[in-house]
């Protein structure tokens, strides 16, 4: 399935999804930017016919902009209409309904769709404070949350849960316990040959060689953030909007903006740093 999706997985991350998929366990995908965690979480909705419901993380995100919040302005309306015509006294119990309900990613994901259980995307949860682990502990464990006002919300049929990590802080066991785990490295020579195969068809194979076997270099190199899958399939993409044949310094001076995001990496390699790697690639062909 992931391969007809053109995602490149091997055998241990295929084995990790599948056991996700058949024991309705969350997935914990951990890994350098750029490596495809994401990717895998939109390959599993589009092959599965599922909604696919994601939940960027950052600093600061709380339960409102994650779960759920109350329509403040339609109660408001409720409680004016209610003075007006007198009845006040009873209006507390049609304030917290359904209706008044505005649900975020992870209650929208307890929701069953015709299609079936969505994919829920929580992304990038390492750049989320720690408290909000604990709160997505419940949602992890029993697939429901618990609304104070409402009662507890459970899914009927548990939706699909894909967590990414880059690791820019370690997650809490408490949450890792709940989730079947994997690491995504970068991949080797051959299987990223085989995604820029997949992903840039238009590149020519000895091209095709050459700009696989320098980002491969670039990431034994010392650099701030190396090149991930991402990167490599941009670069393959510019190379062939420049109708490029083959890499020469030239060449690689002016899109390095299209591999290296950090304005340090790139003046370390641009110039001979770049030409001594490519000259190592070219003689060992």
């Amino acid at each position: 399935m992931l391969a007809d999706g053109q995602y490149v997985a091997g055998r241990q991350l295929a084995t990790v999804v599948y056991l996700a998929l058949t024991l309705n366990r969350p997935l914990l995908l951990e890994g350098e930017a750029g490596v495809g965690k994401t990717e895998l979480a939109k390959v599993l909705s589009r092959k599965l016919n599922r909604e696919l419901i994601r939940l960027q993380c950052y600093e600061g995100l709380d339960l409102a902009s994650a779960a759920y919040e109350w329509n403040y302005p339609r109660q408001m309306v409720a409680i004016r209409i209610a003075e007006a015509e007198g009845k006040s006294t009873g209006v507390s119990k049609t304030l917290y309904t359904e209706e008044n309900l505005i649900e975020r990613p992870l209650l929208a994901a307890l929701r069953t769709r015709p299609s079936g259980p969505p994919v829920l995307l929580i992304d990038e949860i390492d750049r989320a404070d720690e408290p909000f682990e604990a709160f997505l502990l419940e949602l992890l464990s029993d697939y429901q949350l618990s609304i104070p006002e409402l009662g507890t919300v459970r899914a009927e049929h548990p939706p699909i849960v894909v967590i990414t990590s880059n690791r820019t802080r370690e997650i809490h066991d408490a949450l890792r316990r709940r989730c079947l785990y994997h690491w995504i490295d970068y991949p080797t020579l051959e299987a990223e040959s085989r995604i820029v195969e997949l992903k840039a068809p238009k590149v020519a194979t000895e091209l095709r060689r050459q700009l696989i076997e320098f980002v491969q270099a670039l990431r034994k190199q010392e650099l701030f953030k190396p090149p991930g899958v991402a990167e490599t399939i941009d670069w393959a993409h510019v190379l062939t909007q420049l109708d490029v044949v083959a890499l020469t310094p030239g060449v690689i001076n002016d899109t390095l903006g299209s591999l290296l995001k950090y304005q340090d990496d790139i003046a370390r390699l641009r110039g001979s740093e770049a030409a001594r790697i490519l000259s190592g690639i070219q003689a060992a062909a």
